[in-house]
């Protein structure tokens, strides 16, 4: 599987997952927990898709991990900003969700093969 579209999948399947969670922490939103499922599908999405590009285009897990923790903590802000609330509960799984996502593109996601014509 390419490095974004590993990213895709694995971003949107664990932002699904931190949607699904968020009413456990915090259960006084449990009646958005729809629109909070889709936000948080929308930002791994965002990540997977920045982390697998950038995978694919150097070849370095520390760098990789970075770069998905900067842009996961960078969407989670952005959530965060607009909202004024549970600053730490959106932002650690933000961060924790874009070094997994940038982690696993470097690590399993294949790259392009060249081809000679």
């Amino acid at each position: 599987m390419s490095k974004p579209l590993l990213g895709l999948l694995l971003g949107a399947i664990l932002g699904a997952i931190d949607g699904v969670l968020a009413p456990i922490g915090t259960p006084e939103v449990a009646p958005e927990v729809l629109s909070i499922v889709i936000g948080s599908t929308f930002k791994g999405l965002s990540v997977g898709l920045l982390a697998g590009f950038f995978a694919r285009k150097f070849k370095s897990v520390p760098l990789g991990v970075l770069v998905g923790t900067v842009a996961g903590l960078a969407f989670a802000y952005w959530v965060v900003s607009s909202t004024g609330a549970y600053f730490w509960r959106i932002m650690l799984p933000g961060g924790i969700t874009g070094a997994i996502v940038g982690w696993a593109t470097q690590r399993y996601g294949l790259a392009p093969v060249d081809q000679k014509s």
